[in-house]
């Protein structure tokens, strides 16, 4: 799910992958999106199951060949392993770290034999997987420089009648009730309300973006993610996610929200986001299946 993620708090500090475009980050800060990554599909990742199902209905033939664009930790292409026990899998992403991650956890899974992992930066060009039946871009395709250019290498790249689906988060994670019994009512809209005027989670709509680069759109839908009842690590993804929001919002935040962010995120505090037993975690995405004609 990556080409890079952008939870790191870079530039434009969108949702779901963005180190960038290929720019280094350290190694903390890659183990650190990593379990980001890992907790959110394994806290809202109910929904990935659900896709890869609405792949199957698009899909023409059952796929023999399924690229995963910006893998991340390959949660999705573990997915699509799933969904799809004859494809052989090709996760793509910039990191060697997270395609190593992807190995492990295929081979935990018992897909290893599917499971290909090729490390290239997607802004240089499409690497050489040969033709494939489906796409996945989950969260990936506002990281590229030239999301257009992709667009074609992609159209070219899938086979007649081949299948592309993109999929972004329309909104930002939600945990945290109105009132915290601490600091001023409203945080969390607050802090979405600074990061959503730096561009944190903005894309496109892809639908004109998939039709000039040849594909004809066969669905879009809107997936809203409701975790109920709420996980066991909803706490601890939580606290990922508002970790690394804070580098970003310090600063930016009354001194008094800050405060209260900070008591959140101490996790010797009774009322951490460890602890508190009223947290939620809620999101939206917006998908494209769209088929090579």
């Amino acid at each position: 799910m990556t080409q890079h993620s952008r939870h790191d708090t870079r530039q434009h500090h969108e949702h779901g992958h963005g180190r960038g475009h290929g720019h280094g980050h350290g190694h903390h800060d890659e183990v650190g999106l990593a379990e980001l990554l890992d907790l959110d599909a394994e806290v809202l990742g109910s929904y990935l199951d659900d896709m890869a199902e609405w792949v199957g209905q698009h899909a023409l033939d059952q796929p023999r060949s399924i690229a995963d664009i910006g893998a991340g930790t390959g949660r999705g292409s573990l997915a699509l392993a799933r969904q799809f026990p004859a494809a052989e899998v090709i996760a793509i992403d910039r990191s060697a770290a997270m395609l190593d991650r992807i190995r492990v956890s295929a081979d935990e899974e018992g897909v290893a034999d599917r499971m290909r992992v090729v490390q290239a930066d997607l802004d240089v060009g499409w690497p050489a997987v040969g033709a494939v039946d489906v796409a996945w871009a989950a969260s990936s395709l506002h990281e590229v420089a030239d999301p257009d250019r992709l667009l074609g290498d992609l159209h070219d790249a899938l086979n007649p009648g081949g299948l592309l689906v993109v999929v972004e988060m329309d909104g930002l994670p939600r945990f945290l009730p109105d009132d915290l019994g601490r600091g001023r009512p409203g945080l969390e809209l607050r802090c979405h309300e600074l990061l959503n005027r730096a561009n944190w989670n903005a894309h496109p709509d892809w639908r004109p973006h998939l039709e000039r680069a040849g594909f004809e759109i066969a669905e879009q839908r809107s997936i809203t993610v409701d975790a109920n009842p709420v996980p066991p690590n909803a706490g601890r993804y939580a606290r990922a996610y508002l970790s690394r929001i804070h580098e970003f919002l310090d600063g930016q935040l009354p001194a008094e929200d800050l405060d209260t962010l900070d008591h959140l995120l101490t996790d010797d505090n009774p009322d951490s986001l460890l602890r508190r037993p009223d947290l939620t975690v809620r999101g939206s995405r917006t998908a494209w299946a769209a088929r090579r004609t």
